[in-house]
């Protein structure tokens, strides 16, 4: 039986395009099961410029002074001893434009995609004032205390394992319902022909791997990895986002193939050999969707290289720590042979659960006669 219509307000960032892919990927979702689904951005909900100078601050410190970041994200995102900083002070900016929103939008359910959201919802449920329940995206493979607020209602996450995280942290509801992925990574991608017909007439014989740097190019000696894969007989592709310079700077170097903004992401990834990933996020995950073994390597600080390491703890990927390491495990993943397997068959078990399914499946508890509202 369909669970009753409810309408869903997701609470996203543009901070990079990986938040904004799941929030999108959800609505969609929802609204293939009869629901209704908004969203909004939370930096549009912040008092006018903060939002904007918040993500500008973010995009340089990760791209030109990672250095600056790791240490922020060491004081504000790491677990410590005794008191320590968050987002409260950040969050409190937005409350009075998020509680108009959902007075004017009159949502069943927030769903916070992103940790500056869920401390957002989460104090506003922890008083009162935000209504209706509140169920957060954890979309990292390492939760990070940013995520964690006791007042939010239900965390659903990318692993069993990061579920337990949330739930030994907050004595709250979490459930394990893997990556919120576009359909399209896990079916068949007709454009895979045309990339292999693309790489082969450019370098034959070169197996293709994918070098991932985000939407925003961030990414620690980029060329110097291109050259590397290229040197030890790879066609390197490399992913450059948004980073035109990036790109243009890529595109002067023999035997490489920089591309920018790609949409048709399932079929190149059906067509490379393996994924060079830094951040363990949403390209990893389409990668796994899609078949496709990952990589980590010179990850971007903070969140990135902790999402490097958990995911290869998990094994759901492997983590190169130089060079070398790097082009042995390729050697090994971009042939037939069990590793390459092994990573692969990981990899697709974690998409056995709906977020979207479960979410309706929680309005209709709460909405049942003797049901927490």
């Amino acid at each position: 039986m369909r669970p009753p219509s409810a309408r869903f307000l997701m609470v996203s960032a543009g901070m990079g395009a990986g938040h904004d892919a799941v929030a999108a990927e959800l609505a969609r979702r929802l609204e293939g099961l009869g629901q209704e689904a908004g969203r909004v951005d939370v930096l549009g909900l912040l008092p006018d410029g903060i939002g904007a100078g918040l993500r500008a601050f973010y995009r340089t410190a990760v791209r030109r002074a990672p250095v600056v970041y790791e240490g922020i994200y060491r004081v504000f995102f790491r677990p410590g001893r005794g008191p320590r900083p968050g987002s409260a002070p950040l969050a409190a900016l937005a409350e009075d434009r998020l509680l108009a929103l959902v007075e004017r939008e009159r949502p069943d359910v927030v769903v916070p995609v992103f940790h500056l959201a869920a401390q957002l919802t989460g104090r506003l449920r922890a008083r009162g004032a935000l209504r209706v329940p509140s169920a957060v995206v954890v979309t990292d493979f390492a939760v990070h205390r940013q995520w964690l607020h006791p007042g939010n209602d239900l965390h659903l996450c990318v692993t069993p394992e990061a579920a337990g995280t949330v739930r030994r942290a907050l004595g709250r509801p979490s459930v394990a319902t893997g990556p919120v992925v576009a359909e399209r990574f896990l079916a068949p991608a007709p454009g895979a022909a045309r990339w292999r017909r693309r790489f082969g007439a450019y370098a034959p014989g070169r197996p293709p791997v994918l070098v991932s740097v985000g939407a925003w190019g961030a990414g620690t000696r980029v060329a110097d990895t291109a050259r590397l894969l290229s040197g030890a007989g790879y066609l390197p592709v490399v992913l450059c986002g948004r980073d035109e310079r990036l790109r243009d700077r890529l595109s002067r170097l023999p035997e490489v193939v920089a591309l920018g903004w790609e949409r048709d992401l399932p079929g190149l990834l059906t067509a490379v050999r393996a994924v060079v990933d830094n951040a363990a996020g949403q390209t990893a995950l389409e990668a796994l969707a899609a078949g496709v073994p990952v990589v980590g390597y010179r990850p971007i600080p903070g969140h990135g290289r902790d999402g490097v390491r958990r995911m290869a703890a998990l094994g759901l990927s492997d983590h190169a720590r130089d060079a070398w390491e790097l082009l042995r495990l390729l050697d090994v993943l971009t042939e037939p042979s069990a590793p390459r397997e092994r990573r692969i068959a990981a990899g697709r078990r974690l998409f056995t659960a709906d977020a979207a399914a479960r979410l309706t499946e929680a309005v209709a508890r709460t909405a049942a006669p003797g049901g927490a509202r």
